[in-house]
């Protein structure tokens, strides 16, 4: 089959899903970005560069709606570039979130097109009013409102789309999920295993060590900020390190802003929140790594004692199903998306996102009760071996894939088996 797949940042959601095509064999392969020098084995890139971005005298979200018309029109000229060439795609595939698929429909009429939808958003009740500490502004739900616009102008054309929760899937209008396939999402169960003689061995990581009888404490994320519980993860600090002396912490993360807004003074949020705690921290104990490559960041949590994973009212991470998968003692925030994947109690302690105290409580109850911790481990291995298998995955991918091909864009069900 020929694929077209679509997305600013290469290889994005997809990774997995172009790896399992290559490994096939007998498939054209070819991947509409922004310019990069990363490749992939049997994947063929065209790259689009876009103009500086337009002026708009109005709100925040109408300079984003003229942004993704932007790329949607880069995107659209590179795809009849392509079809001037004679490449017709069986399929496209590609994310609503920047608008870069809104005019594929017009150079690719006849082809089906799936999108992945990642979160519609809402002025309450989701992310935006969470946290007391960061309360928008009384015009706020106008503009939260605009920022789906690129979501609407997809839903209104053709194609057909998927989510991968049920917590995203919800955030949508109840008249467009029946247009959005629940396809949950899988890691690689031999990559990311649980390795039960790291924590009995020394751990270095660039030029952090960890001896054998340290215990380690974990948290990861793109960027160190408010959306994953990174203030509060460091207000729970003190507690935890003044309760043990044999504990250590290893933070991986950028410093730059994912979701949500910058710090105060324009500094980042790490500058900020070791200016708040001062000399509260133990900071020969904490170590920030920044970002690492997957391999470094997979025997880190391996190594974990206790791993913890914050969130908003928000699209899950990646890194919490791996967790999960390489059988981590976790601590999760009791915040929906978290509480879709595990269960206080049975594969996980959960605790209030906005108590850092009891963040402390949890981390310190699973580094003292080995046999809960041990337990907690076991049992989320478990879980992500019966719902979270990588091949369990690809072959929903590929049954939803077969259907819109074979019926032209439009499954008779919203649910792949």
């Amino acid at each position: 089959m020929k694929y077209l797949f679509v997305h600013q940042n290469f290889p994005a959601q997809f990774v997995h899903l172009l790896r399992d095509l290559h490994r096939q064999g007998g498939n054209e392969i070819v991947f509409i970005s922004e310019t990069g020098r990363m490749q992939m084995p049997g994947v063929r890139r065209v790259c689009y560069r876009l103009p500086p971005a337009a002026r708009v005298d109005a709100p925040a979200p109408v300079g984003e709606l003229a942004r993704g018309m932007q790329r949607a029109a880069e995107v659209a000229r590179a795809a009849r570039t392509l079809r001037g060439l004679g490449y017709v795609p069986d399929i496209i595939i590609g994310h609503h979130g920047w608008g870069e698929m809104l005019e594929l429909g017009d150079v690719y009429p006849d082809v089906p097109m799936l999108g992945y939808y990642e979160f519609f958003y809402h002025p309450t009740g989701l992310d935006v009013g969470f946290d007391p500490e960061f309360a928008p502004q009384p015009d706020v739900a106008p503009l939260v409102r605009a920022r789906n616009s690129l979501n609407l102008l997809a839903l209104a054309g053709p194609g057909w789309g998927h989510t991968p929760t049920h917590f995203q899937r919800a955030t949508y209008p109840e008249w467009a999920r029946g247009r959005l396939t629940l396809l949950p999402e899988g890691v690689d169960l031999e990559k990311c295993a649980p390795a039960p003689q790291a924590r009995m061995q020394p751990f270095t990581m660039g030029d952090i060590h960890v001896r054998p009888g340290e215990k380690l404490v974990t948290y990861v994320a793109r960027d160190l900020e408010p959306y994953r519980g990174f203030h509060v993860f460091m207000r729970a600090l003190p507690h935890i390190l003044g309760t043990r002396a044999d504990t250590r912490v290893i933070m991986v993360g950028g410093d730059g802003v994912s979701y949500g807004g910058r710090a105060p003074g324009g500094g980042t949020w790490r500058q900020h929140m070791l200016a708040e705690l001062g000399d509260r921290l133990d900071l020969s104990r904490v170590h920030f790594a920044g970002r690492v490559d997957h391999g470094s960041f997979r025997r880190l949590l391996q190594r974990s004692d206790a791993h913890v994973y914050l969130t908003y009212p928000f699209v899950v991470s990646w890194s919490l199903r791996e967790a999960m998968a390489c059988g981590c003692a976790i601590v999760g925030s009791r915040t929906p998306p978290v509480e879709e994947f595990v269960h206080d109690g049975r594969t996980a302690r959960l605790v209030p996102f906005l108590e850092p105290r009891r963040i402390a409580d949890g981390v310190l109850e699973l580094l003292e009760d080995r046999r809960l911790a041990r337990r907690l481990r076991m049992q989320v291995r478990a879980q992500a071996e019966q719902e979270l298998d990588m091949r369990t995955y690809m072959a929903r991918y590929h049954s939803l894939i077969g259907q819109l091909v074979a019926c032209g864009g439009r499954p008779a069900l919203s649910e792949v088996a």
